[in-house]
C-alpha cells in the first residue's frame, strides 16, 4: 500500500490547521463564559446565557447543507473564504460585550460561517480513497487535541485577556486561517465535480434517499448526542468524586492523549473495506459498553477516567471513519451536499444531546443520561450491521469527439452502466468524459469500445 504523498500530507495538515485555528477559540470560551455572562446586562437570565452558548451549533446545523451545496457549485475555496470571514466578524462583534444580546448576535454569526462540510469535501478532493480515513483522522485528532488544550489554557487566558480578549483572539486566529487557505492549502482538482453540473436539486434529494448515507447520518447524530449528554454528567460526577473543577483538566488531558494513541492502530488498519466495516461495528459496540458501565464507574475519579478512555478511543475511531465513509458513498458531484447533510446532523446531535442530557440528568441523575445514551447506541449498533463500505475509487478522464446533446446523454448512460463505474459525466463542450471507478471490477477496454463506437454527429 503506497504511503500518503507529500501533496496529500500538505492538504490534510493544512485543512486540519483550519479546523484547529477556528475551533480553539470556540472551545476555550466554554469553561469561562457562564461566569463572564453574569456581569453583562441581561446576563442574569440563564436562558439567554444558554442561548448564547448554543446558538452557534443551531446556525451551524441550519447552514451546513447550503455551504456544502455552494462548495459543489462555486468551488471549495471561495466558500471557505466567505465562511471564515463571517466567523471572524461574529467573533469581533461578540467581543464588544455590551449586552447579552450582542454576544448572541456574534455567536450567531460565528455559527453562520458553517464551513465544516466544505473543508471535509476539499479533504476528500485532495486525497486518494485509500488514505482518506487517515486525512480525516488528522482533522479529527486536531479537533480533539484543540479541545484538550483549550481546557488546560482557558483559566490562564481568562486571567490574562478576559472573555472579550478571547473573542478577539478567535477572530485573529480565523483571519490567519484565511491566509492558510490562500497560501498553504492546495487547489482542489476540477474532476469529477464540474461547475456546470454542481448543485443540482436532484443531487440533494438523492443524498436524502440514499440508505447508506442515512445510516452514516444517524451515526454522526448519535455520536455527538451521546458525547454532549455524557458531558452534562461527567463534570458533575468528577466534582462529586472529590476533584475540584479547576483540576478537571488533569483527567481530560491524559484521557485525550491516551485515546489518540490507542486509536492509531485501528485507523491504520482501515485500508480494506471489510476490515474498516469490522472496526466500525466494534467501535460502536465499544461505545455502548462504555455507557453501560457508567453506573459502576462513576464512584471515583480514576474509574471515571477509565470509562472516558474507553469512550474516547472508540469515539475518535468513529469520528475519523464517518466522514471518510460519507465521501466514499456519496456521488462525486454531491460530496459537498452529502457532507452538508452529515455535518448538519452532527450539530443537531450536539444540540439534542445537550438539551436532552441536561433535562434527564436534572430529573434522574446519571441514570437518565445512561438510559438515553444506551438506547441511542443500541439502535446504532443494529443499524451499523447493515453498513456497506465501498471499495477504493479513482478518477479517470477520457477525450471524446464532438457529440450532439442526445448522443452525449446516451454515451453517459452507457458509461454509467459499465461494471465498476461509480459515476460518469460527459461534458460535451469540453469533449471529455469524467469517470469515477472502483478499483475492482473495472475494465478500461469497455470504456474504449464505447467511446470508439460513439456515432459521429
Amino acid at each position: 500500500m503506497p504511503r500518503m504523498s507529500p501533496h496529500e500530507i500538505r492538504a490534510a495538515a493544512s485543512l486540519a490547521s483550519i479546523f484547529g485555528l477556528r475551533m480553539f477559540g470556540m472551545f476555550v470560551i466554554l469553561p469561562v463564559f457562564a461566569i463572564y455572562a453574569e456581569g453583562l446586562p441581561g446576563g442574569d437570565n440563564l436562558t439567554l446565557v444558554g442561548v448564547a452558548i448554543g446558538v452557534y451549533g443551531l446556525t451551524q446545523a441550519i447552514l451546513q447543507i447550503p455551504f456544502g451545496w455552494w462548495s459543489d457549485r462555486y468551488g471549495r475555496k471561495p466558500v471557505i473564504y466567505a465562511g471564515l470571514a463571517v466567523f471572524a466578524a461574529g467573533s469581533f462583534i461578540a467581543a464588544l460585550g455590551m449586552h447579552i444580546w450582542v454576544v448572541i448576535l456574534g455567536r450567531t454569526l460565528q455559527g453562520a460561517g458553517a464551513i465544516s462540510a466544505a473543508v471535509m469535501a476539499m479533504a476528500a478532493d485532495l486525497t486518494r480513497e485509500q488514505h482518506r480515513t487517515k486525512a480525516m483522522a488528522m482533522i479529527g485528532s486536531t479537533i480533539g487535541a484543540t479541545f484538550a488544550l483549550s481546557l488546560v489554557l482557558a483559566p490562564w487566558f481568562n486571567r490574562m485577556i478576559g472573555v472579550p480578549g478571547i473573542f478577539v483572539m478567535t477572530g485573529v486566529l480565523v483571519l490567519i486561517a484565511i491566509w492558510v487557505v490562500y497560501a498553504v492549502v492546495p487547489d482542489a482538482p476540477e474532476f469529477p465535480e464540474l461547475h456546470s453540473s454542481r448543485g443540482d436539486m436532484r443531487e440533494f434529494f438523492n443524498v436524502l434517499r440514499d440508505p447508506q448515507l442515512a445510516r452514516l447520518n444517524y451515526g454522526i447524530f448519535t455520536l455527538h448526542a451521546v458525547l454532549m449528554a455524557l458531558f452534562i454528567a461527567v463534570p458533575l460526577e468528577l466534582r462529586a468524586a472529590g476533584l475540584p473543577v479547576d483540576h478537571h483538566w488533569e483527567v481530560y488531558l491524559p484521557v485525550m492523549v491516551g485515546s489518540f494513541v490507542l486509536m492509531v492502530p485501528a485507523v491504520l488498519r482501515t485500508t480494506r473495506p471489510e476490515r474498516l466495516r469490522r472496526i466500525f461495528i466494534v467501535a460502536v459496540a465499544t461505545l455502548l459498553v462504555s455507557q453501560i458501565l457508567v453506573p459502576w464507574l462513576a464512584a471515583g475519579v480514576w474509574t471515571i477516567a477509565a470509562m472516558l478512555l474507553i469512550f474516547f478511543t472508540a469515539f475518535n475511531v468513529l469520528e475519523a471513519a464517518l466522514p471518510s465513509l460519507v465521501t466514499r458513498t456519496a456521488a462525486p458531484g454531491a460530496k459537498g451536499v452529502a457532507i452538508g447533510v452529515f455535518t448538519s446532523l452532527q450539530f443537531l446531535g450536539t444540540f439534542a444531546g445537550a438539551a436532552g442530557g441536561g433535562y434527564l440528568y436534572g430529573r434522574w441523575g446519571d441514570t437518565g443520561v445512561v438510559v438515553l445514551n444506551v438506547l441511542l447506541l443500541a439502535l446504532w449498533l443494529v443499524i451499523a450491521r447493515g453498513i456497506q463500505v465501498p471499495s477504493s475509487r479513482s478518477a479517470r478522464v477520457y477525450a471524446l469527439r464532438a457529440l450532439d446533446g442526445a448522443q452525449a446523454d446516451r454515451l453517459e448512460a452507457a458509461l454509467r452502466a459499465l461494471p465498476g463505474v461509480h459515476e460518469a459525466r460527459v461534458v460535451n463542450h469540453e469533449r471529455r468524459a469524467y469517470l469515477t471507478v472502483d478499483s475492482a471490477g473495472f475494465d478500461e477496454e469497455n470504456v474504449a469500445r464505447l467511446i470508439a463506437g460513439a456515432p459521429k454527429p
